[in-house]
């Protein structure tokens, strides 16, 4: 598949899914304010400013107790604790385990939606952060207290576990939907522009590779100490560049679909100046551009309508793959700590990705599109739904409970199934690879093709897809139960290569 070298066009209806033309200009920069020829001047990133690190770390922080929680929330929800072999705490079973997990994820990436409208109409991002992550800190509180021997003792540790989770889904919203457009905020410099090296080279500095190298933070997921980005923020949010809030985006925004869908979805009907032929027509308080800009957002969300099915299975793996490693001879490993194999491969493939293998592409004349990274990240997360499959019937047909590990009715549920947890190991590294492929060329999506003035929106959107997503996996939460485990891999295996190629042959 080649980019078109053209410029960009402006989107219509008839737009594909994901715009080639568009995606072209994002990874090649075609759209340059550099007036001579390049003369094949090799593209690098610019440097990027010490508050990009700053909020890079809070990111980090972030992740590291969302990630924290989630890891062992399937042993805790779904093990008693006085379970023989994998005590937990509430003992809810697998499924209930899986659904509640799934609502977590559902609800942690809903909120995100009001964290920009928040960000954009009324705080900003910096504040809006800073307020999110207080709520985020209750949260995390309330985690820890239900979680004591007295609180399973009053039996009101679930009730306890929701609502922290409840908080935390809150804060995470508000977080998550403006750190990104708040880290790309930071760098000013321009589209592209020429700088000689200390070696005497002449290179182009492009924009679009620097604001690429900022979305490393938004995959590194490892477990907790939060506090410290909030402290962090808190004594340095002076520093950041931030766009001011606008109270009338949304409402505005309401008003011009409404307008489009009275007149069977044709959006020019809101333009000012189309609508300034009509007598007694009430002033708009808004301007063409911004109907261009809302189109270009519609435009830039279409690709997001397949993510749902990829976050399906890619939640597996902080769910049902711990659950399925409970069953497994552990060698003395927490069974709940193997996710990590995911994060360890993301830190040592991505600057390899990132920095080797993508330039080296380039180098040769071969373009690496988003839509290209997308298509092989859902490939490659298919691929890791049918290996879990096998590993699922390895499991089955081992001793000695066979299709029904740790049963209790199977020696007291005390021994594992003879299969090594380490069989696992190669599920979470094709998850990390779709990780560094598909997830962050959404994100970078996502930034690049939103219109500046809704660039938080855009992105909650994109989050928003997670949500589809757990809701997905919740549909088929009647397979998580033995022996129907191979159906649920198998199912969201064959989704993501059906995907795959709606994506890849829509864009021929």
């Amino acid at each position: 598949m080649m980019s078109s070298p053209g410029p960009t066009t402006e989107p219509t209806e008839r737009t594909p899914l994901l715009s080639t033309s568009l995606d072209g200009a994002a990874d090649e920069g075609t759209t340059s304010s550099i007036t001579k020829p390049n003369d094949g001047l090799r593209r690098v990133a610019d440097s990027l400013p010490l508050s990009v690190w700053l909020i890079a770390v809070i990111e980090l922080c972030e992740r590291f107790a969302f990630f924290g929680i989630l890891g062992p929330m399937q042993n805790y929800i779904q093990n008693p604790r006085d379970d023989p072999l994998r005590p937990g705490g509430i003992g809810l079973g697998q499924a209930y385990a899986t659904m509640i997990n799934q609502g977590y994820l559902l609800w942690c990436y809903i909120t995100p939606i009001v964290g920009a409208v928040v960000a954009e109409q009324y705080l900003g991002r910096v504040k809006t952060i800073l307020h999110s992550s207080e709520i985020y800190i209750f949260g995390l509180i309330a985690l820890f207290f239900s979680s004591l021997p007295a609180a399973h003792d009053l039996g009101v540790a679930l009730l306890g576990l929701i609502m922290a989770l409840f908080l935390i889904g809150m804060g995470t919203g508000g977080i998550k939907a403006n750190v990104s457009s708040l880290l790309a905020e930071q760098y000013t410099g321009p589209k592209e522009s020429t700088h000689v090296l200390k070696s005497g080279e002449e290179v182009i500095v492009d924009r679009d590779l620097t604001v690429q190298r900022k979305d490393i933070h938004n995959i590194l997921h490892i477990d907790q100490f939060f506090l410290i980005g909030f402290m962090i923020i808190l004594t340095s949010k002076d520093r950041y560049i931030s766009q001011d809030p606008d109270s009338s985006i949304v409402f505005n925004a309401c008003r011009v679909f409404w307008l489009g869908i009275k007149h069977k979805g044709d959006l020019d009907y809101a333009r000012p100046s189309f609508r300034a032929e009509e007598e007694s027509t009430p002033i708009l308080p808004w301007n063409d551009t911004f109907v261009d800009d809302l189109r270009a957002a519609i435009s830039s969300c279409k690709v997001f309508l397949l993510y749902p099915i990829y976050w399906a299975a890619y939640s597996q793996f902080l769910t049902n793959f711990v659950s399925q490693a409970a069953t497994m001879e552990t060698h003395g490993i927490p069974n709940d700590i193997m996710p990590n194999i995911d994060s360890l491969t993301v830190l040592i493939l991505l600057p390899l990705v990132d920095r080797v293998i993508f330039p080296f592409l380039r180098s040769r004349g071969i373009p690496v599109r988003h839509v290209d990274r997308i298509v092989v990240g859902f490939i490659l997360i298919g691929v890791s739904m049918l290996y879990v499959t096998f590993v699922q019937k390895a499991i089955y047909a081992a001793p000695p409970c066979y299709d029904h590990p740790r049963a209790r009715e199977c020696m007291g549920g005390k021994v594992p199934n003879q299969v090594s947890i380490f069989l696992q190991v190669p599920a979470y590294v094709l998850v990390a690879l779709s990780e560094i492929l598909a997830s962050v060329a959404g994100i970078e999506y996502a930034y690049t093709q939103a219109p500046k003035s809704m660039k938080s929106l855009i992105m909650a959107i994109y989050l928003s897809t997670t949500s589809v997503g757990a809701l997905i996996a919740m549909t088929v939460s009647p397979l998580t139960v033995d022996p129907k485990l191979p159906w649920l891999y198998s199912v969201l295996g064959m989704e993501n290569f059906l995907a795959a190629a709606i994506l890849w042959f829509v864009q021929i």
